[in-house]
């Protein structure tokens, strides 16, 4: 932020680091453990007074001095070079805070250098013991770099008490300073000893060979059991939450841990091979595989620890974006671009939002990240989102990828950043406000002289959900539901539902017939009303997607007469919000929420995070059903009793990337948008003003509901995800009211108290009882005729505006009334009553003027 960036693209991602570092660190330790290599190979040779073997040494030393010395010093500058361009702010504090260490480390490798020359250009020149003293003195040199080094990489992953204190001794002997300084020089003396294998294996001598071949093999038997030993202090010696966040958070850490619990005791058994007399060839082919087993093993570790470092570049201080933790929150308020010191755009308006994003990436991502290059390439790990998917992702990518820092600039360079990665690298746009074709619906003729029977039907819905690909995932399996009511007019009317037949037909839309149904068939009589249900309806036509199919109803005697006839509209979408962020098309010619290519990723990203096998179970061919894990009362499914329900687990989950956005939070999954195509919310409620969090709350407060009833059920992963939500416009987590899905609701009554006008705009918070008292279940005050059948379905009461047809929701109301009003209301008592009706029958004020026409 305060320094100027060295603009990669395709080397970015760490890729420069990760060449250079892991190449010398393997090298350093060699330089380390090197030095009583050679000094004890020196002693031996000299002990048994053999001149052959001296010679080994003396070429051994030759090999070490120009691999430590040229290579190891050459990639050591190379790694300066590169973390003071990547990070610059990271490199002068580790500069500041440690300047007499880096001090004295530069004095012990002046020693190194001076003692290593003088040892290779003195054979025979100096006395056995004075010479040997030279590898000694090197030796014990390189070791104290060592010490002094790993005070300081050690650091980096666990400062201790240095991020209060900010005292040097805090921070270099920090928590991981001992295990870190055993489990690198036992795995010194390893390197050492495959360095020497390579040599040895290449003498000529078969003999000497043998000798010296036994000889470095004991450097790969010996110290191994100390340097496992270290390695699980090293692991002990973490923070306890540094150990989840490794072992259990950190997938893409999980290949290098196994990687290195592989290969780390390879290089035992090569050993033990070794020391048997095996052909010149074959030895030293499995000492040149050792050795790059031994690299493995190195890269391994450093990226584990690289990777359990993160999201910071020092723990707990520092953030791999260079900014301090600190500085977070300040961040958020003012905006990165207003106090970064190598940016042009301060300000973010329609024309820059491009190159202000990609000054954004410059700041925040570029450390991390590629473009287009081998590691973490930006553009395939964004591929599927579109800009508002990953503005949602970004914003909450801290939550469950702990690898990731949380974003520091306001939500306007959020949106910037998202832009310029969503769209400027990977052209991807979020969908065009969808331009809808009104549908004109024949209205069922009705004749209060002659019509004897009143027929009134409504979805138990205002929208059925629909997310499935067949024979590969299903999310929300189709399979709307009607209800319906037949009375028979008169001074006092009767609900029949005796010695009759009703019989529904598709009239508009399509029913998944090739597969499931039929558009035809009759429904179920029940206690004082008719039912059908899982007729699966889809959201399409002949005209193309439409997601109100008009399903025409009619009442017969047993002689088949007509009694009735009356028009409802199924209402079902497909436009749900998962393409936002799992790919595949997301515009107005695919209103398919949920494709392929999107399933295949949510299986992923589900295997990813969850540790579970659905991307191999449906590419074998097994059908994906989330109920079969998950209960759903919608679809009565139980589900597994130790797992969070469908609706906790996707509300739990997402609220931590729609946080703060209010109703567009719902519009985000749901096709509750009103630019898309099927704008669900159009009932009068709507049309007032009011959005979802009036009666559902904010996405937060929501999602904690659901996860507040899981949690009380003692299921640990509902205690899990509400951890980082913080619930809006109330107290604590303790205020928000668990709440069961599809049985806790919001309901008319908690605004509308006794049936008055409303003493509230929000009934957040505020729940059913039980299934009998939702909306969709209750009845009048006689407990005989339903509410919605006067007032319509959920989302979609009277008088409602259905955008895609101003009939589609006030059928029954302009069929039976001659108005959009709720049947009855003004007094038009007439639809079923034969007299004037002067007493309120249904319920408590329902002969009023109605408020809102």
């Amino acid at each position: 932020m305060n320094y100027p960036v060295w603009q990669l693209d395709f080397a970015g991602g760490g890729l420069l680091v990760a060449l250079i570092a892991v190449f010398h660190v393997y090298i350093a330790h060699f330089a380390v453990g090197g030095g009583l290599f050679l000094a004890l190979a020196e002693r031996k040779a000299c002990r048994e007074n053999s001149p052959a073997m001296l010679a080994y040494v003396r070429a051994h030393a030759h090999f070490f001095l120009m691999l430590t010395m040229v290579a190891g010093a050459i990639s050591g500058v190379g790694i300066w070079f590169v973390i003071s361009l990547l990070n610059p702010t990271a490199t002068s504090i580790l500069i500041h805070t440690f300047v007499f260490v880096w001090a004295a480390e530069w004095v012990c490798f002046l020693v190194e250098i001076v003692s290593l020359f003088l040892y290779v250009y003195s054979f025979d020149r100096l006395p056995p013991g004075r010479h040997r003293l030279l590898a000694w003195i090197y030796g014990a040199a390189a070791w104290l770099s060592l010490f002094l080094i790993n005070g300081i990489i050690s650091f980096m992953l666990t400062p201790g008490d240095w991020t209060e204190t900010k005292n040097i001794w805090d921070g270099f002997f920090n928590p991981g300073f001992w295990p870190s300084l055993a489990f690198r020089t036992f795995f010194a003396l390893i390197i050492a000893g495959l360095f020497g294998l390579v040599t040895a294996t290449w003498i000529k001598d078969r003999s000497l060979r043998t000798i010296w071949t036994r000889f470095c093999s004991r450097w790969l038997i010996l110290p191994f059991l100390f340097f496992f030993a270290a390695a699980i202090w090293y692991r002990t010696a973490l923070p306890p939450e540094l150990q989840e966040i490794i072992w259990t958070r950190m997938p893409s850490v999980r290949p290098f841990i196994d990687g290195f619990l592989f290969c780390a005791p390879v290089p035992v058994l090569g050993g033990l091979l070794l020391m048997m007399r095996l052909p010149a060839g074959l030895s030293r082919l499995l000492a040149i595989l050792l050795l790059l087993v031994g690299q493995i093993v190195m890269g391994c570790f450093e990226f584990v620890r690289e990777g359990a470092r993160r999201p910071y570049i020092l723990r707990d201080y520092l953030y791999t974006t260079s900014v301090a933790r600190g500085d977070t929150g300040r961040l958020q308020s003012e905006g990165i671009l207003a106090v970064a010191k190598w940016v042009r755009n301060r300000q973010i308006t329609d024309d820059n939002r491009l190159e202000a994003g990609r000054e954004l990436y410059n700041l925040l991502c570029l450390s991390c990240h590629a473009i287009g290059g081998p590691m973490r390439d930006i553009k395939r790990l964004a591929a599927s989102y579109t800009p508002s998917g990953l503005d949602a992702m970004i914003s909450g990518m801290h939550t469950f990828h702990p690898v990731m820092p949380p974003f520091t600039g306001t939500a306007e360079e959020r949106r910037a950043l998202a832009w310029f990665i969503a769209h400027g690298l990977n052209n991807r746009s979020d969908p065009p406000p969808a331009r809808l074709a009104g549908k004109l619906v024949e209205i069922p003729p009705f004749d209060p002289a002659a019509n004897r029977f009143v027929l009134v039907a409504w979805s138990t819905l205002g929208m059925r959900y629909v997310a499935e690909v067949e024979g590969l995932l299903s999310v929300f399996p189709p399979g709307n539901s009607l209800r319906a009511q037949l009375i028979e007019r008169g001074e006092t009317p009767t609900i029949v539902n005796q010695n009759v037949t009703l019989r529904y037909r598709v009239e508009h839309g399509f029913t998944d017939s090739d597969r499931h149904s039929t558009p035809t068939g009759d429904m179920l009589p029940e206690e004082d009303l008719f039912t059908a249900d899982g007729i699966l309806l889809l959201p399409t036509s002949r005209h193309g997607f439409d997601p109100y199919p008009v399903v025409a109803i009619e009442a017969r005697d047993n002689n088949e007469n007509l009694l009735a006839a009356t028009k409802v509209v199924a209402p079902v979408s497909t436009e749900m919000g998962c393409a936002t962020c799992h790919g595949g098309p997301a515009g107005p010619e695919e209103y398919t929420g949920l494709n392929r290519a999107t399933a295949l990723n949510i299986l992923e990203a589900h295997d990813r995070l969850s540790g579970t096998t659905l991307l191999a179970s449906a590419q074998s061919g097994a059908m994906i059903r989330c109920q079969s894990c998950h209960a759903d009362l919608m679809v009565r499914a139980r589900g597994e009793a130790d797992r969070l329900n469908l609706s906790t687990a996707i509300h739990g989950f997402h609220a931590h990337y729609l946080r703060g956005r209010e109703a567009d939070a719902c519009a985000f999954c749901h096709p509750a948008s009103p630019t898309g195509a099927t704008r669900s919310l159009r009932d009068i409620h709507a049309s007032l003003g009011l959005t979802c969090t009036n009666c559902h709350g904010t996405m937060e407060n929501h999602a904690l509901g659901l996860l507040q009833q899981e949690r009380t059920a003692g299921k640990q992963q509902a205690a899990r995800l509400m951890a980082p939500l913080m619930p809006r416009a109330v107290v604590d987590d303790n205020a928000i009211v668990p709440r069961n899905p599809w049985i806790n609701q919001p309901d008319c009554l908690h605004c509308h108290v006794d049936y008055q006008p409303p003493a509230t705009d929000t009934t957040s918070n505020t729940w059913t009882a039980g299934e009998q008292e939702l909306y969709r279940n209750r009845t009048d005050e006689s407990g005989r005729l339903f509410c919605a059948a006067c007032h319509s379905s959920p989302h979609a009461l009277y008088p409602a505006d259905n955008p895609h047809g101003e009939r589609l929701d006030v059928l029954q109301p302009l069929q039976y009334q001659g108005n959009r009003l709720p049947l009855g209301a003004n007094r038009s008592c007439s639809v079923c009553h034969t007299l004037d009706m002067n007493d309120e029958l249904h319920h408590d004020n329902s002969l009023r003027t109605f408020r809102n026409e």
